[in-house]
């Protein structure tokens, strides 16, 4: 069976913004399914949340498909590095190697320090997915577009600039990932 698994990002939960909806649709496609709630969503931690995506996907094969979020997205960049299994395809959506932090509090400076600076092996994680999709908008608050050629030099993804999705939480559906979905199983 066809599995996806969907990360939620910082201070997210499995059932906000698009997640919902993206599953009733991926349930049509035949896919099972999971949507992991992250633990300590107000301070994601890279080994908590790699480690509760690896015990997420105890059953992940070379057909699953991983979908982040924001902070979801560097988690399954670094479960990509830190296993050795192979999937299918990754579909990042407002992802990041550099956020836009100058309106944050400390607080929030230093949750995203290590996300931020903490090294990734991209052969690894490109040895472990084969086709990654990178979705952001011209809008983002906290993802500058600068991240659309780093995603592109750094694990090959193909990218799309969407106008005015901001950071892509206030939205309830999100159909241009699902078309992306949907053309990978043609």
């Amino acid at each position: 069976m066809k599995q996806a698994i969907i990360v939620h990002g910082w201070d997210g939960n499995p059932n906000n913004c698009w997640f919902p909806w993206l599953r009733e649709e991926l349930l049509k496609l035949g896919y099972e399914v999971i949507i992991p709630h992250m633990p300590h969503p107000e301070e994601p931690t890279i080994k908590d949340w790699v480690s509760q995506l690896a015990s997420a996907a105890d059953e992940i094969n070379e057909e699953s498909i991983l979908i982040g979020h924001s902070i979801g997205t560097q988690t399954i960049l670094r479960f990509l590095e830190q296993s050795n299994q192979k999937i299918k395809a990754s579909f990042l959506v407002a992802p990041f190697f550099e956020l836009d932090l100058e309106d944050e509090d400390d607080e929030s400076r230093a949750v995203a320090k290590p996300w931020l600076e903490t090294p990734i092996d991209f052969k690894k994680v490109k040895g472990s997915c084969p086709y990654f999709y990178s979705m952001f908008s011209d809008d983002d608050g906290y993802v500058p577009l600068t991240n659309v050629e780093l995603f592109k030099e750094r694990i090959n993804s193909e990218t799309l600039v969407l106008h005015n999705r901001a950071h892509f939480e206030i939205f309830q559906d999100l159909p241009e990932l699902l078309v992306a979905i949907q053309k990978l199983n043609k």
